[in-house]
C-alpha cells in the first residue's frame, strides 16, 4: 500500500538571472548524500541518507532511515537521488524502487517498485514528474512524483542509465549505457523528440549547459570527453585528458565515469578512475582546455557542485573549494568512517521549510531563474 502526503504548493517568486547564476541566500545549507552509493563501499556504515552541513566544514548531522532494502533485509545499491523544495520532498532510488521522503518530517512517504527496476533519474523543477530509468533496460517510466503512479512510458530502447531534466523544465535528457545516443525528450508532453550525436560509443555521465545548448559526455573507452550540440544534434569535439594514461578501473568500466559543470560554467570537471584523478578543465573556450588535475583518496565515479559553485564535491568524500582548488573537507559519518556516494543533492532551507535544490549532476546555469523563495504548506 501506498502511503502519500499532499503538499500544496504557493506560487514560487521567480528572479530572472541574465548572464549568470546567483542562487537564493539560505540560513541552513545542506548536504544529502545516499549510501550505499557504490557496492563497494557498503562497508561504509549501511544505508540511509546522510546529511553533512555546508557552512560548518560539513560536519556530520544525521543519519536518515529510507527504504530500498532486499528482501533479506540487506540494504540495495542506491542508484540516484533528487529533491524537490516546491514540494517538500526528496526521492531515493535503488535497483529495485523508488521512495518518497518528507524534507521536513524526514519520513518516508511511499516505496514503490516499477517494471524494468529503478536507475538514476530527475525532477522536474516544479517537483511534479520524475523522468525514472528503468534498471539498464529499454525504457524509462515518466513518473508522477506526489504518488508514484507512472504517467507513461518512453522507450529509447538505449540501455537506460542516467537522466537530466532541462532547469526550465523543457526537456529531459536519457542517456543508456548501450547506445552512443543522447535521447531529448519534450518533457511536457513525456516523448522522445530527437537525438544528439552519435558519440564514439555509448554515452556514459554526462552534463548540459544552462541554456540547453551543449552536452558534455563521459564515453566508454575514453580518458576524457566528447561535446555535443543539443540544437543541431552534432557531435562536436573529442577532448582527451593529456599527461596521464587509462588502466583498469574497479567500476563502471569507463576510464572517466563523472563529469560535471560549475554553475557558472567556466570550468568541466572530469574524473580519472585510474589515476585517482579529478581533471580541471577552462570551459569558457572551445573545446575547453586542460589547466589542472587533483589527487583524491580513492577512484572517483562522480563529481557534482555545491549550487553557489564554491565547493565541489567528487564521489570519493573530498570537498574542493573550486576557486582555490583547495581541500577543505572530507565527508564522515556518525563513528568517523569516511563517506563515499556517488548519490548526492544538496537542500537548503530558511525558516526549516525547503527554499531550493541542487542537482546530482554537475550542471550548468548560466541564464536560468532562480526561485527566490518557494512557499509550501500542508
Amino acid at each position: 500500500m501506498i502511503r502519500s502526503l499532499r503538499w500544496f504548493v504557493g506560487a514560487p517568486v521567480l528572479l530572472a538571472i541574465v548572464g549568470g547564476w546567483r542562487p537564493a541566500s539560505a540560513e541552513d545549507r545542506r548536504l544529502y548524500v545516499a549510501v550505499p552509493g557504490i557496492r563497494d563501499y557498503l562497508q561504509y556504515g549501511g544505508h540511509g541518507l546522510l546529511v553533512f552541513d555546508i557552512d560548518h566544514g560539513h560536519k556530520f548531522l544525521k543519519r536518515i532511515p529510507t527504504a530500498g532494502l532486499k528482501p533479506d533485509g540487506r540494504p540495495d545499491n542506491v542508484k540516484g537521488v533528487c529533491a524537490s523544495a516546491a514540494t517538500g520532498r526528496i526521492y531515493v532510488g535503488t535497483t529495485i524502487s523508488l521512495t518518497s521522503l518528507d524534507l521536513v518530517s524526514e519520513k518516508v512517504l511511499w516505496e514503490r517498485s516499477y517494471e524494468g527496476g529503478c536507475d538514476r533519474m530527475a525532477i522536474a523543477p516544479d517537483g511534479k514528474t520524475i523522468y525514472l530509468p528503468s534498471f539498464e533496460k529499454d525504457h524509462w517510466n515518466v513518473v508522477e512524483a506526489l504518488e508514484g503512479s507512472v504517467l507513461a512510458k518512453i522507450e529509447p530502447r538505449s540501455g537506460s542509465h542516467n537522466t537530466i531534466y532541462g532547469l526550465d523544465g523543457s526537456h529531459a535528457y536519457l542517456a543508456g549505457l548501450k547506445s552512443p545516443l543522447l535521447t531529448v525528450a519534450d518533457a511536457p508532453k513525456h516523448r522522445a523528440e530527437k537525438t544528439v550525436g552519435p558519440f564514439s560509443a555509448p554515452v556514459r555521465p554526462f552534463t548540459i549547459n544552462g541554456k540547453q545548448t551543449l552536452c558534455f559526455v563521459n564515453v566508454n573507452g575514453l580518458l576524457g570527453f566528447e561535446v555535443g550540440d543539443l540544437t543541431t544534434g552534432r557531435k562536436l569535439h573529442r577532448v582527451e585528458v593529456e599527461g596521464f594514461k587509462a588502466g583498469p578501473v574497479k567500476r563502471h568500466g569507463c576510464p572517466s565515469h563523472g563529469i560535471g559543470l560549475t554553475p557558472d560554467e567556466k570550468e568541466l570537471w572530469v574524473v580519472d578512475g585510474f589515476n585517482k584523478r579529478v581533471h580541471i578543465f577552462d570551459a569558457t573556450v572551445m573545446p575547453p582546455k586542460q589547466v589542472a588535475s587533483l589527487e583524491v583518496r580513492e577512484e572517483p565515479g562522480w563529481v557534482t557542485f555545491s549550487i553557489d559553485g564554491r565547493y565541489a564535491y567528487p564521489s570519493t568524500g573530498e570537498v574542493f573549494e573550486v576557486a582555490t582548488r583547495k581541500l577543505v573537507a572530507t565527508l564522515a559519518d556518525e563513528q568517523g568512517r569516511p563517506v563515499m556516494s556517488e548519490k548526492m543533492v544538496e537542500v537548503d532551507f530558511e525558516g526549516g521549510k525547503p527554499l531550493q535544490t541542487g542537482d546530482q549532476f554537475g550542471l550548468g546555469r548560466v541564464g536560468t531563474s532562480v526561485p527566490s523563495r518557494v512557499a509550501t504548506a500542508r
